[in-house]
């Protein structure tokens, strides 16, 4: 098969290339930072091709797709893994700047990539798309806010995919970790503060990215007349939070 997968140039979307290929299947990687994709490329070798682009550039994304060598055109899965959370401040605190940058990110981005692959996959009378999503669609925490509400929208939006194309041999699958080390996405959320990213894990042990790819890859390698519609997977020194009720303190 072959799968193109965002956000390929760190973290979840890196080791999905790696575990895509290792088991002999092409990858078509896309990211931002050209030298971490072209190392990535080179590592790969002849089973990978590379697109440097912006998610958010549709326009671009299809120009380059359309340029991409013949036994590369045709995809059968569609990984949307590109996303980020930014802050962790209540919502009555938080950066208007970072909640468009999450929803122009994790929502807006991934919805339009997918429109542009589905008319290709439905033509071709296969295809799956693999969203990213994550236990905050699920789950409430404080400072979630936006991030969890976006990863509500990948939940639902996969859901109601599902709906459409059930008839079209086309599946869709939402896969959606729990806490996971090994990757940017604390370095990004608390915007460079090393210290802070690195206290998230510590004491516990969380999910990699190499679980959340091996996931991935199960749910892309069952036969076709199975349809995995959420996964959801968390390290087992995680659970659901209690619900959090606020009491006044006593004078």
């Amino acid at each position: 098969m072959t799968a193109l997968i965002t956000g390929a140039s760190s973290g979840f979307g890196e080791a999905i290339a790696r575990t895509f290929t290792q088991n002999n299947h092409k990858v078509i990687i896309l990211a931002r930072r050209k030298e971490r994709l072209d190392s990535l490329q080179k590592e790969l070798g002849s089973l990978a091709q590379s697109i440097v682009c912006d998610v958010c550039d549709t326009q671009s994304i299809a120009k380059a797709l359309s340029h991409l060598p013949k036994d590369f055109k045709n995809i059968d899965v569609l990984i949307n893994n590109a996303g980020l959370a930014l802050g962790l401040s209540s919502a009555d605190k938080a950066s208007i700047a970072d909640w468009e940058r999450m929803v122009e990110v994790n929502v807006i981005a991934l919805m339009k990539l997918t429109h542009l692959l589905l008319p290709q996959m439905v033509a071709q009378g296969y295809g799956h798309i693999i969203n990213i999503g994550s236990i905050a669609g699920s789950y409430p925490y404080p400072g979630g806010n936006v991030y969890g509400a976006t990863k509500a929208f990948v939940k639902q939006f996969s859901l109601n995919l599902r709906a459409d194309l059930y008839d079209k041999n086309i599946r869709v699958s939402d896969i959606e970790p729990g806490l996971c080390g090994g990757s940017e996405f604390s370095y990004v959320r608390f915007k460079g503060d090393e210290k802070k990213a690195q206290s998230v894990y510590e004491g516990t042990t969380p999910l990699m990215p190499e679980d959340v790819a091996q996931s991935v890859f199960w749910v892309a390698s069952l036969p076709q007349h199975i349809n995995i519609n959420r996964l959801e997977l968390m390290p087992t020194t995680q659970a659901p939070a209690a619900l959090n009720v606020y009491k006044k303190a006593k004078v």
